[in-house]
């Protein structure tokens, strides 16, 4: 279980394929804070320590996950957005995150305004509730959601969340990871109970 509040951003260093699946070595000062077999969320997808090496960590991607996030299409040099999982007895900061990515969406527009950011999104149709002022995970990062349109939504972004994620590489159609709040989500499959 993760909060949505970015520890820190890590730099992918190496990308090796084993079959369908992908392992990632990642360079963070999380290191030496972790240790095989932990769960850390990456652009919000929940995966497993591996390895532990000076200076990075490492971790598989199978192919189903590769498939629905936008792991698959990392390469060297690009940024990962690192959690550690929740502390039970600490301060829940964002909201409840899951680290299972529901889909994945695009971005279309980046809009800089008075001192934030407006990031734009658009995505197949759901079936999941997305409200304004809602919660939402993007690559990890727990959000309100500003607007809500058919296929779509936008958050506003202050400058240190910019700065302390890898939000400062998106641009349009850059492809990113969508969780929905898991209340929603149960609330969502009761309701089609009785709707039809």
């Amino acid at each position: 279980m993760f909060t949505g509040i970015i520890e820190q951003s890590g730099l992918v260093q190496a990308i090796e394929s084993e079959g369908s699946n992908k392992h990632f070595t990642i360079k963070t000062d999380l290191w030496d804070k972790l240790r095989p077999d932990e769960s850390v969320a990456h652009n919000g997808v929940c995966l497993t320590i591996t390895e532990t090496t000076e200076g990075t960590i490492k971790v598989t991607a199978i192919e189903e996950t590769l498939l629905k996030s936008n792991l698959g299409e990392l390469k060297v040099g690009d940024y990962v957005n690192l959690e550690r999982a929740m502390v039970f007895d600490g301060r829940l900061d964002g909201h409840m995150v899951q680290g299972h990515v529901d889909q994945t969406a695009t971005c279309t527009k980046v809009e800089e305004m008075d001192g934030s950011h407006y990031f734009h999104f658009e995505h197949d149709p759901i079936e999941f509730i997305n409200v304004e002022k809602g919660s939402i995970s993007v690559n990890g990062v727990s959000l309100t959601v500003v607007d809500v349109w058919k296929n779509g939504f936008s958050v506003a972004i202050i400058p240190y969340t910019i700065e302390h994620t890898n939000f400062k590489s998106f641009v349009t159609g850059t492809k990113v990871n969508l969780e929905y709040d898991i209340i929603g989500k149960y609330v969502s499959r009761m309701m089609a109970a009785y709707v039809k």
